[in-house]
């Protein structure tokens, strides 16, 4: 695996502060990582130490192999960025700032460009200033996705745009890391995590508490099981890692169950006599929500 980011014990404080402690984690090449967490988990002052903005206390911060803070000139020629308040020029059109984003990166597709204005539904002759939060997202992302770079970076990309545009950004991005692009997306819409994320990274007050992959990660939390049994399905309440326990009726239960007590249960079910069983994984919204309430 070529690592695109990496950090290593990145450590950032604001006065007394602590706002990253010891972060650690990588993006390789081709990888979609999903980065997320609580309001002021440290997400965006993460991604602000990418960027080249603020300047790390201790640790070490790379990508594409060069220091975030002394190469960021160079890295910059190599990325794109979308932040999660896109701030315009409003004496200028929206199309005219796409121009203007696209020239500063070094070019970009034009053709691309006509074609993501007119997915996004988005109309380039009004000025900036006229714009909703929403539109102002469009601009950051058709400026962004126009342009051939290896990382793309987003913060909360999402943020005002209607479900309809949420859907349209998640196809360009399914795009581009099918062309084996690199993508670091922070996204408080945790189904659009799970959808494109190959990895998730869990920050919480400034700390990586949970890193790896969907399938790797759904052990910490309980799948969720409906069963339906031809006899009295009640014994299997008394199964040891069986949770909130609830019968409909007899011969049916809906519960959630420990993965390491599946067998257990199988075992039980089918001495009752298994009729139906449907078993849901946890998603990734059971996973940040175990750390988020704890």
């Amino acid at each position: 695996m070529v690592k695109v980011v990496e950090l290593r014990g990145v450590k950032k404080s604001f006065s007394k502060f602590q706002a990253l402690n010891g972060v650690s984690f990588t993006v390789n090449k081709g990888e979609v990582v999903g980065f997320i967490g609580p309001n002021g988990a440290g997400k965006s002052t993460t991604i602000r130490t990418l960027l080249g903005i603020l300047k790390r206390d201790e640790g070490e911060a790379k990508i594409f192999n060069m220091d975030v803070w002394k190469d960021s000139i160079e890295i910059h020629k190599r990325i794109s960025y979308v932040p999660g308040d896109v701030s315009l020029w409003g004496s200028l059109t929206g199309g005219e700032i796409i121009d203007l984003f696209m020239e500063l990166h070094g070019g970009g597709d034009k053709k691309k460009r006509d074609y993501l204005i007119k997915r996004f539904e988005l109309d380039p002759k009004k000025k900036a200033k006229s714009y909703s939060k929403g539109n102002r997202q469009k601009v950051g992302l058709i400026a962004a996705l126009s342009v051939d770079s290896d990382l793309y970076i987003f913060d909360e990309p999402t943020s005002g745009l209607d479900p309809l545009m949420e859907a349209v950004f998640q196809d360009e991005v399914e795009k581009i890391k099918v062309a084996g692009k690199s993508i670091l997306l922070s996204s408080h819409i945790l189904s659009e995590v799970e959808r494109l994320a190959d990895r998730v990274v869990i920050i919480r007050k400034g700390e990586i508490v949970e890193s790896g992959t969907l399938d790797e990660l759904r052990h910490l939390t309980r799948t969720t099981i409906t069963l339906e049994t031809e006899q009295n399905v009640n014994e299997i309440a008394h199964i040891e890692g069986v949770h909130d326990f609830k019968q409909i009726d007899p011969r049916q239960a809906i519960f959630s169950i420990d993965v390491d007590y599946f067998n257990a249960v199988l075992t039980a079910a089918t001495r009752l006599g298994v009729k139906k069983l449907e078993s849901i994984p946890p998603s990734l919204e059971d996973l940040f929500m175990r750390h988020y309430e704890n």
